[in-house]
């Protein structure tokens, strides 16, 4: 599961290659960089100490694996990836250590434990092996400091963030003695193989995501407490209008855990100068303390500034009053603030003179001239610091992105006004912008101030960047086509939440006949959080509301007949997702010569949910991907039945090796690690594709007919009975049933894949005009979630 364009070993940039990893520690973090590991599909050895008087000696180990394959949100990609894992402990299996390339220290931060471990590794480990420790407190000089030269060389602190599948920054940290090349090879490592942006900090404390995040959480917190604001109110300025996630402060401390501020503001306050701004955020607040002290320390524990009252069998939502500690019911943030214009203005909003505004302005000005402090002490440059904030802590844009929406000069002046130093990085850009776009290329504001160029890394392709230098060679309110190069073309979704409508299929459309008459290959991908949430629900409500249902059975005619004319181009088609690819998109998958997805995508036939089913050839492109593995049992009723099965329980893969189990993707298609890579890594699919290229034939299925729906509705009455299935799926399952066993007829001949896909569109209208299908689209469009009806 590495990028196809991963073609240089490590020693072509001075590094090596690294094979087998082991994690010492296995706690939260340490069994979560295992499985990661795993998932990138390479063999790890998760080692912990041995429990005093225990019978296994391997059970702290053991049991982090099987916590791991547990866990929710899944750590491993899919279950097969903990075979990679293999538990031991540090005392029967430290000799192992001589057959891995990498090894991570994850104990306990204490600096006397971590160098004991030391000593027993350096003896254990074969020379040239890099060794990392996950630390994010202990500087990297104290964690060597007395150790022999031969380890220090091949030392580095490598500091992955929580959850680490999920999370995509690492920070790394090489000492003034480390071998660049160690350094280069798990750089490179984490890069293709673990899809991590790798940032380089300096040996400062908490580098860089931890001391402004920290910096920032501590401040806003501390400003709601001093300006006697509701959380709610707190966390809808320090949300939204700034890029940073919806749970704003409030509700991400209570994801993280309200108990572990104390370690983090402990090991900044002891390790930081007196003269550091972070040292005037420190407040002693009672309540948190409070908190902390009865067990109110988030979702992990009783609730948190936010809770979930249970009793008396209720759900109420609640937040604490965080004047009297009481817990008192949730409400809907009124700022008016964010509604004059606020919450799409930042300027606006830190210049307000409301309670709202000088919160944003006491909170965000100082936390923007504080990451402007952070250059050049703890990262050479202002990308490491908004890559670092963008991707540790979600933000949407980095603190450099955020002050050119404001304006440098004018954040200047809202820091001179309140009587705050104003930084030399600050002062520095003044009038002029700290990213700018130059002969098409995006360009970043250096100390000397020049311009210098935003580099990629080897292998990665940004449409985002040929947007920079290039028009669309078409383009509508929903889809575009770009020339990515090498007679490729990119056809990239822009729609709202990239929701398939008949502007998007148009475009396809002509895809298919711009790239059969001028250019090679096309590439189906986007840049947006999800490639797909399949077909825009509120058109097609819309237009059943006014009684234009033969608009919709245009639609979908016109989608199967796009979708088969893209599986059966005399060119390769290969789509790339990442993020959600569920109905409509997901479709896309089933009909594209290959796919090459993203390790995080989420792929699914998810129509039964909404009370329709697969119509733009789901049905048929899943049966023939059954009905034609060599493994899979033959016969009319095996691969209708695992069709039925996935399709009408709206089953959605977790990720892309989970889509390839249930056989969204195929074994043959490609998984990229890096979200960064994944264009670069398709396009290279396209092309290797060209020569030679024939498109498939169409197929034809022995089907059970009759007999296999009553198969099939027996089963779904089963479920009814104990309540797993309801009224309106049955109806729903019934009608996907008759299209998956072919029909009302018999069938003695083979049925061609053109009827099962006529049955297919006949289902799907039979269903939008039922009044119980629309309540289910009308009720997931309202509140997002489906009607069980």
């Amino acid at each position: 599961m590495t990028s196809e364009t991963d073609i240089k070993s490590f020693a072509d940039i001075g590094g090596f290659d690294i094979k087998k990893v082991a994690v010492i520690g296995a706690g939260v973090m340490g069994a979560g960089i295992a499985a990661h590991v795993a998932n990138a599909g390479i063999e790890v050895l998760l080692l912990d100490i041995v429990p005093e008087g225990a019978a296994n000696r391997n059970a702290i180990a053991e049991k982090a694996v099987e916590k791991l394959l547990k866990a929710d949100p899944a750590a491993f990609m899919s279950k097969r990836a903990a075979k990679l894992v293999t538990a031991g402990n540090i005392e029967d299996n430290l000799s192992d250590l001589a057959s891995c390339d990498w090894i991570v220290e994850a104990v306990i931060e204490r600096l006397d434990i971590k160098q004991a471990l030391y000593a027993k590794i350096e003896a254990a480990r074969r020379p040239g092996s890099a060794v990392s420790s996950n630390t994010s407190t202990i500087p990297l000089g104290d964690l060597t400091a007395g150790l022999p030269e031969s380890f220090r060389r091949d030392f580095l602190i490598t500091h992955f963030f929580n959850p680490p599948r999920y999370m995509r920054l690492l920070e790394i940290v090489a000492g003034p003695e480390t071998n660049p090349a160690t350094v280069a090879a798990v750089a490179r490592f984490a890069d293709v193989k673990l899809g991590k942006t790798v940032v380089t900090c300096k040996d400062t404390p908490g580098f860089i995501a931890n001391r402004l995040g920290t910096y920032w959480l501590q401040l806003a917190v501390g400003e709601a407490f001093r300006l006697g604001l509701k959380v709610e109110e707190a966390d809808a300025v320090m949300g939204r209008p700034f890029g940073f996630p919806k749970t704003g402060v409030f509700g991400l401390i209570d994801l993280v855990g309200l108990d572990l501020m104390p370690h983090v503001q402990g090991s900044l306050k002891r390790a930081l100068p007196a003269s550091d701004p972070f040292h005037a955020t420190l407040r002693d607040e009672p309540l948190i303390s409070k908190m902390i002290e009865t067990g109110y320390i988030g979702r992990k524990g009783k609730g948190g500034f936010y809770r979930l009252n249970r009793e008396n069998g209720g759900k109420a939502k609640e937040a604490i009053d965080l004047s009297t500690g009481a817990y008192r019911p949730q409400e809907k943030a009124s700022v008016p603030e964010l509604e004059d214009g606020g919450g799409k203005d930042i300027f606006a909003l830190l210049s307000a003179p409301g309670t709202a505004g000088r919160y944003a302005r006491s909170v965000m000005a100082k936390t923007l001239a504080y990451a402007a402090r952070l250059v050049p002490e703890a990262a050479d440059d202002i990308v490491a610091i908004d890559d670092a904030m963008r991707l540790g802590y979600n933000w949407k844009f980095g603190p450099f992105e955020l002050i050119d929406k404001i304006g440098a000069a004018r954040l200047a002046g809202l820091l001179a006004a309140d009587g705050e130093e104003v930084p030399a990085l600050l002062a520095l850009a003044a009038d002029t912008p700290f990213y700018r776009v130059e002969n098409g290329k995006r360009q970043y504001l250096a100390l000397d101030g020049s311009y210098r160029d935003v580099v990629r890394p080897d292998g990665v392709l940004l449409l985002a960047d040929i947007k920079l230098k290039s028009q669309p060679l078409l383009k509508n309110g929903s889809a575009a086509l770009w020339d990515i190069g090498d007679g490729v073309v990119c056809l990239e979704f822009t729609s709202k939440s990239n929701s398939l409508d008949e502007g998007i299929i148009t475009m396809l459309a002509k895809a298919l006949k711009l790239v059969k008459d001028k250019h090679k290959a096309l590439v189906i991908y986007n840049e947006g959080s999800n490639f797909s949430v399949g077909a825009n629900l509120g058109l097609a409500l819309f237009a059943c509301n006014i009684g234009a249902f033969g608009e919709v059975e245009k639609l979908v005619a016109t989608g199967q007949k796009t979708y088969q004319d893209m599986k059966y181009a005399p060119f390769p088609v290969v789509a790339a997702p990442s993020g959600l690819a569920l109905g409509g998109g997901c479709e896309i998958l089933l009909h594209a010569s290959a796919v090459q997805a993203h390790a995080e995508s989420y792929i699914g036939l998810v129509e039964c949910g909404v009370g329709v089913l697969p119509a733009w050839g789901g049905c048929t492109a899943m049966l023939e991907r059954w009905a034609t593995d060599p493994k899979f049992p033959k016969g009319p009723m095996p691969a209708p039945s695992k069709v039925f099965e996935t399709v009408s329980t709206a089953t959605v893969a977790k990720s892309a090796a989970e889509a390839k189990e249930l056989k969204f993707l195929r074994e043959s298609d490609g998984i990229t690690m890096n979200r960064d890579r994944l264009l670069a890594d398709a396009k290279a699919k396209a092309l290797a594709l060209v020569e030679g290229y024939a498109p498939p034939k169409p197929v034809e299925f022995f089907l059970p007919g009759p007999t296999g729906k009553v198969a099939m509705d027996m089963a779904v009455a089963g479920f009814a009975k104990r309540g797993m299935a309801t009224k309106h799926d049955k109806v729903v399952s019934g009608v996907l049933a008759e299209v998956l066993t072919g029909g009302s007829a018999d069938h003695i001949e083979p049925v061609p894949a053109a009827r099962v896909l006529e049955l297919e569109r006949d289902g799907f209208m039979k269903l939008i005009r039922t009044t119980a299908t629309l309540d289910r689209i009308e009720h997931i469009l309202e509140t997002g979630r489906p009607l069980r009806n």
